[in-house]
């Protein structure tokens, strides 16, 4: 579990945003010996190991084993992490100091990412001559930060969090007005051609850290966690069927992009890989499950009143099956994934909210739009979520890890709902 963890922290440090997540991703499939795919291009499926990017921003990954294949597997996480985006035209001089002019992505927690080192990553698109070329890159340094109003100047900002975006959150870069994100970017990367295009992201540079042997706080926890967990479980799963992992992107800001979860991608996928393989789509779905993997809230150790009755652990409850009124998880995937665990004596237990406090939408949930399939909603409890720097128990990361790898391993049918583990 230590070396599980060691990684995870790398993973949570190199994945700055969505286009350095994919990409990190991309190295660590190559190195294993997957081929890529592309979208545009005929495909031959005459190895086992492939991979497909859309975007550069969502990654579908899948093992076959031609000797069994009547279903899919499937694992559903994402990539992208609340932040902030960079927005076109965004310098400008103001007070003494050159400013980004920067929105929120997703849904972030505002005072969290105050007095933070912060770097940029993320693609652009440089022109050289009439040739456009993209890259995915990170300044790797600190180069702005949002600063806060001190206590003597706003005696109420002990009692009073309420933090406007458009002038609270505005980041410093420099006090020279001639300071531009062009010359950060060359300054910090080999580019040298012309800035033409960009999708870029401002992001909290702090390292994670491990707290009194039990804690991980971290930026970028939800949902590079689950992402860690499920990747790492599908390369090293020893499964009989095809194995499928889904990193999406755009979940934080509702999945209704060509690259998210509600979009044809991985129906897409499904369709090519069924006509590769001769499958009869239809069949082998009804046979198979997708699993949603992302975070969900932990009971708060000052705010028990925030907390369902009777479904909201703590920290190091493990694994989170979740079944709200709104979540794709229904009694054949519950029973199924907690067959899993108990029977391998993974920690877990049931997530739901209070009544009173609405939930998002899950990955699952916005797949099932494009295909009919079982489903299951799963995630790690934590603690501070949408803030710049998140907290786990370090167990619960490892339960899921184990979890998602005996679901792709484990043999099992579905016949008039009746569940046959073999």
């Amino acid at each position: 579990m230590n070396n599980f963890n060691q990684e995870l922290m790398n993973f949570l440090k190199e994945g700055t945003c969505i286009f350095t997540c994919i990409k990190k991703i991309k190295e660590i499939l190559l190195n294993n010996d997957y081929i890529e795919l592309k979208e545009n291009e005929k495909w031959n499926l005459d190895n086992k190991k492939y991979f497909i990017i859309r975007n550069d921003a969502s990654l579908i990954a899948f093992n076959i084993n031609k000797n069994n294949a009547d279903k899919f597997k499937i694992v559903c996480t994402h990539g992208d992490t609340p932040s902030f985006i960079i927005k076109p035209n965004p310098e400008y001089y103001e007070n003494g100091y050159q400013k980004l002019n920067i929105a929120p992505y997703g849904g972030i927690l505002n005072y969290g990412f105050m007095d933070r080192p912060m770097s940029i990553a993320g693609r652009i698109i440089t022109k050289k001559e009439n040739k456009y070329q993209s890259h995915i890159i990170d300044l790797k340094e600190p180069v702005a930060i949002i600063p806060s109003i001190a206590i003597h100047q706003n005696d109420t900002a002990n009692s009073n969090l309420d933090l406007n975006t458009e002038v609270d959150l505005m980041p410093i870069i420099s006090l020279n007005k001639k300071n531009t994100i062009e010359n950060l970017i060359k300054n910090y990367t080999n580019i040298k051609d012309k800035l033409f295009e960009y999708d870029l992201f401002l992001y909290n540079k702090e390292e994670p850290v491990i707290i009194n042997h039990e804690f991980l706080a971290s930026p970028r926890i939800d949902n590079l966690s689950c992402t860690y967990a499920g990747l790492e479980a599908f390369l090293k799963s020893k499964g009989q069927d095809i194995d499928i992992l889904v990193v999406f992107n755009s979940e934080e800001i509702g999945s209704n992009t060509l690259e998210g979860a509600d979009s044809n991608f991985l129906i897409d996928t499904l369709k090519k890989i069924s006509a590769n393989l001769n499958l009869d789509l239809p069949i082998t779905l009804n046979n198979s499950i997708v699993i949603s993997a992302d975070n969900t809230h932990a009971r708060h150790p000052n705010h028990d009143e925030l907390s369902d009755h009777t479904n909201t652990p703590p920290l190091n409850s493990g694994i989170m099956i979740m079944k709200e009124t709104n979540s794709s998880t229904n009694s054949i995937s519950s029973t199924i994934m907690r067959h899993i665990c108990e029977s391998e004596n993974i920690k877990h237990s049931y997530y739901t909210s209070r009544n009173d406090y609405a939930t998002g939408s899950t990955l699952a949930g916005a797949s099932l739009k494009h295909l009919s399939i079982n489903s299951l909603d799963i995630g790690l409890a934590m603690l501070a979520m949408h803030s710049s720097f998140e907290v786990i128990s370090l167990k619960d990361s490892y339960f899921l890890y184990q979890a998602l790898k005996k679901f792709y391993e484990i043999n099992y049918t579905l016949n008039n709902n009746e569940i046959n583990f073999l």
